[in-house]
Order: C-alpha cells, then structure tokens, then sequence
C-alpha cells in the first residue's frame, strides 16, 4: 500500500499528476485545490497517498497533507459521498473551512461544492458535526463556539451579534470569529450592541 509519493511532477491534468519517483510514473488524482497549489512540471512534490483497490482498477489520490487526506476518508463515511464527491468538497474548501462550515451547520458552504446537493449537504454537516473538532487542524481554536452556534445553544446575543454581521453581507465563518474575538475584549457578559461594535473593528483590520 502506498502511502507517500516523493518526487518529480511530470505531468498536471485535469483531475490528476502524474509523478515521476525515479523512473516510475504515478498518476494521482487530486482535488483542484491541490493541482492548484503543486506547481509545475519539472518542480519536486510531496503528496500523502490514499489508496484505492477494486476488482478492476488501482487509483492514487493525492493530498498536499495528512489532514485533507483524512478528510477525504471522513466525507466517504457519509451516505452517498464517493470519492469523486469527496475531492469536489475538498476542492470547494479546505479543511479547517470544511470543519468551520460543519461546526456552524452551514449547509450553503457545504453545497457549493460541485455534485453535492441540498440532501447531501445536510447528511455531511449532521453526520460530521461530533467528529469535526478533532480534524479542524488550524481552525480548532474557535471550534467549540461555533459548534453551540451551530446547535443553537449560544447566548442570546452571541446568536444575534452572529446574525447581525451575517446580515451585512458577512460570511457566518467570519461573523463568528469575529464575535469569538469580540468577546476576548468585551467579556463574556456584553449584550449584542457592543459585541456588534467590536466585531465590526475586528473585520475592519
């Protein structure tokens, strides 16, 4: 089993690169946010490898961590995600955007990821919300949160401050951690006008 592939991008396609790991050719497939980010050809790559073996095929998939490639297992544990709808999300959003969006149960962010639709995007952010935290890598520090946002058991106006801000064109992710940063300086206790007001200077910078 093939777990990484170090060594020289031959060629990129549309949904794959093939690496060369001295004289041998890999094809991996990678989401567009991977293909993105790897380079060009000739340039030296890394790539954390899952594994596919069927009947009648063997396929690489690609990830530029351990973590997008844990989440690329993690979606397949929902219902009617494959690994085509798998990589689709982690194309649309990375992985602490994914565990934010799935914390907040923001289905909208889910369902911009092609092939996912309204069903499958409320089975990802309910089947995934406990086990989320544990994979939200960079974005763990306001995950708990906005997971009682998300579950709707935060403050009256933590919730109201949250929808204020959505409601001028903000993104929930980026209402709620400009609440979360609100609150470490107006304190726990403040009503939502004023949480309002210092989350307004934290997206201002």
């Amino acid at each position: 089993m093939i777990g990484k592939l170090k060594g020289t991008i031959e060629e990129i396609g549309d949904d794959y690169v093939l690496v060369d790991v001295h004289g041998v050719c890999y094809v991996a497939y990678c989401s567009a946010r991977t293909l993105g980010r790897i380079g060009s050809a000739g340039e030296a790559i890394v790539l954390f490898i899952e594994t596919y073996v069927r009947e009648d095929q063997l396929r690489l998939f690609g990830f530029l961590s351990a973590l997008e490639r844990e989440w690329f297992n993690l979606l397949q544990s929902v219902q009617g995600v494959g690994a085509k709808v798998a990589l689709a999300v982690l194309s649309t959003l990375t992985p602490g955007e994914l565990a934010n969006a799935i914390a907040l149960q923001d289905k909208v962010a889910v369902s911009r990821a092609p092939g996912v639709g309204p069903k499958v995007a409320v089975r990802i952010v309910t089947e995934l919300k406990n086990k989320a935290p544990a994979f939200a890598g960079e974005a763990s520090a306001n995950i708990g949160f906005k997971q009682e946002l998300g579950e709707g058991v935060a403050s009256a106006p933590v919730s109201d401050a949250v929808s204020a801000l959505t409601n001028l064109g903000y993104s929930r992710d980026q209402a709620a951690n400009a609440v979360a940063a609100a609150m470490k300086v107006a304190g726990e206790g403040a009503d939502s006008a004023k949480l309002i007001r210092f989350g307004l200077k934290e997206l201002s910078r």
